[in-house]
């Protein structure tokens, strides 16, 4: 059986930091991951997941983001259940993460933290034209990039 999620988004919130009895760190957050598909009106619709982190990276995740931040996030659906005040079984759903990455420039984090970041709306991330590959930059790259075009074969030539 897999048990795998993958996601990349923004921190709704700051991020809650909560310390056990036991001396576990713990942070929550919320990440928004939009939809790749329209709804009927044209607007990409947004998914707002519940995350949880534990230990030393929950402390450094914390450190190191902030409201806005782009994210890549790695870990499993965990299913959760307790009894509430009412006596009533609440169920939660939320990804515990194993993994993540900062998808922006800690200059950017930092302006954002510090309030000074203007919302432009869109994500940080050059345009493309359709049908062109993104030009990057390989020589100070520790890997050889290849674009999948230049892996095909052209059967007319």
């Amino acid at each position: 059986m897999l048990n795998s999620v993958s996601l990349t988004g923004r921190l709704t919130k700051e991020p809650e930091v909560f310390r056990t009895a036991n001396e576990l760190d713990i942070v929550r957050f919320t990440l928004a991951v939009n939809r790749v598909f329209k709804n009927k009106t044209g607007q990409r619709e947004t998914d707002f997941i519940e995350c949880v982190i534990f230990g030393k990276r929950a402390l450094t995740f914390a450190g190191s983001t902030t409201k806005g931040s782009l994210l890549g996030i790695s870990g499993r659906l965990s299913n959760n259940h307790f009894e509430n005040k009412q006596g009533e079984q609440v169920w939660r759903t939320a990804v515990v993460v194993d993994n993540f990455a900062w998808l922006e420039s800690r200059a950017t984090t930092e302006s954002r933290r510090a309030g000074t970041l203007q919302a432009t709306g869109t994500d940080d991330v050059m345009p493309v034209e359709e049908g062109t590959p993104p030009q990057v930059a390989t020589d100070d790259l520790p890997f050889k990039v290849v674009f999948a075009a230049d892996l095909c074969y052209n059967f007319n030539s």
